[in-house]
């Protein structure tokens, strides 16, 4: 179960570092070295020159020196009393629709995954694990926060919440993306412990964070025995909160020879009904069943409806899978066609050796139109509920299965490990 925990955060002092918009970043595996440096131009004590370091010989002993030396001299401070922190996010999703996204920031004891404790959704991959790492040792510190989500029918944990946030935010920041992103720091002991009661018997599903999470999990063991380096930042959001939402990742293929221009043909006619549709239509509505998307390629530039023949044919192709991922829109893709038809590995698939991933329709179009890429898979978001099954069979989805909008900034808080 889960064990949440207020935090003694550390933080940011307004007064030494000005406006907190320009300190705080994106998450750090979605900055390239352009906004890296525009993010630096900003302010000198931007986060990413700590969770996306530089420097020689060693970047991570660099950003060590440098989160220590910001503490030292007061850009950062820690709080005297432990707090959770209300957050809530306002924005407009892929959609267009206008919401706001509740959650709370807290520390989290570590646990093993497995039944009522923490359940991931995605495969990880060793490359990232050994990055956050290394920069874990050197700061020793969460530097970024993980994204939970958790049950909470009867919304009991916001309810004892809510009240402070009708006070002035100790942080309001909107983003490049339009979020406005508001914080309020709540010591209330009572509002503290009903938001114990109300996790304490959860399960935790991570939406996002998970090689963070799989790189704290070594780190505690590493440090061993007990105390504050087995906890960590969380950003919990409950399954029920109005404003979680899951929007697509579409899927696009290029490097494709005649074999596997032909297998691909050959794979979609056997299997699917394809039906042209208005390009306004290419993109399937949310819905559940059998998997339905929309396809475009380079060449003929027609769009398309696919929509599996048979159920019966996901399940034949991953017969060793739970009925929950057998009906995994992702999944049947992967199987089917991308390692199916195309033949591509794992490797392939986690390292966008010919395949990559769009966040919205526009952005899919405009990369087979430009040549770029030669076929784009036009998938339908992931339902929650979906999300759920699967991790409690035990299972990971393919990667870039889930996109929770908005993510969560880096910078508003930290959490140290000694």
């Amino acid at each position: 179960m889960a064990e949440v925990q207020p935090l003694r955060a550390l933080h940011y002092d307004p007064a030494t570092v000005g406006e907190l918009a320009d300190v705080v970043a994106p998450p750090y595996d979605v900055i390239d070295a352009s906004q890296r440096a525009a993010l630096i131009e900003r302010s000198p004590f931007n986060v990413v020159a700590v969770d996306l370091p530089q420097g020689d010989p060693d970047p991570y002993a660099t950003a060590g020196e440098l989160f220590a030396s910001w503490q030292e001299q007061g850009v950062l401070t820690r709080d005297e009393e432990p707090a959770i922190w209300a957050h809530t996010q306002q924005y407009a999703g892929p959609d267009g629709r206008t919401q706001t996204r509740r959650g709370f920031f807290a520390r989290v004891r570590i646990e093993p995954y497995g039944p009522g404790t923490v359940r991931p959704h995605e495969r990880t991959h060793p490359g990232p694990k050994e990055d956050r790492l290394r920069l874990t040792r050197a700061t020793k510190a969460n530097i970024s926060p993980i994204f939970s989500l958790y049950s909470d029918p009867e919304q009991a944990a916001w309810s004892a919440l809510e009240p402070h946030t009708r006070d002035a935010p100790w942080a309001q920041i909107t983003d490049a993306d339009g979020t406005v992103h508001r914080l309020w720091r709540v010591a209330d002991p009572d509002a503290i412990a009903t938001v114990q009661q109300a996790t304490s018997g959860s399960e935790l599903l991570i939406a996002d964070g998970h090689h963070r999470y799989e790189t704290m999990q070594t780190y505690a063991d590493e440090v061993g025995g007990d105390g504050e380096h087995r906890y960590m930042l969380m950003c919990l959001v409950a399954l029920e909160d109005p404003g979680l939402t899951v929007f697509p990742t579409h899927r696009l293929v290029n490097k494709l020879d005649a074999a596997k221009r032909e297998a691909l043909g050959n794979a979609l006619r056997r299997d699917f009904d394809l039906e042209e549709v208005p390009l306004e239509q290419i993109a399937p509505p949310p819905g559940e069943g059998p998997l339905e998307m929309g396809y475009i390629d380079g060449h003929h530039q027609r769009p398309y409806r696919l929509r599996l023949k048979d159920q019966a044919i996901a399940d034949a192709a991953l017969p060793d899978r739970s009925p929950a991922y057998k009906q995994l829109d992702t999944g049947v893709l992967e199987a089917l066609v991308l390692k199916g038809a195309l033949g591509y590995s794992d490797e392939d698939i986690s390292h966008f050796n010919g395949l990559f991933y769009a966040r919205d329709t526009e952005e899919a179009l405009e990369m087979v139109r430009s040549g770029d890429y030669e076929a784009a898979f036009l998938m339908r978001p992931t339902p929650v509920r979906q999300v759920q099954e699967v991790a409690a069979a035990g299972e990971n989805m393919p990667p870039k299965s889930t996109f929770f909008f908005p993510k969560l900034l880096t910078g508003l808080l930290f959490n140290p490990l000694v």
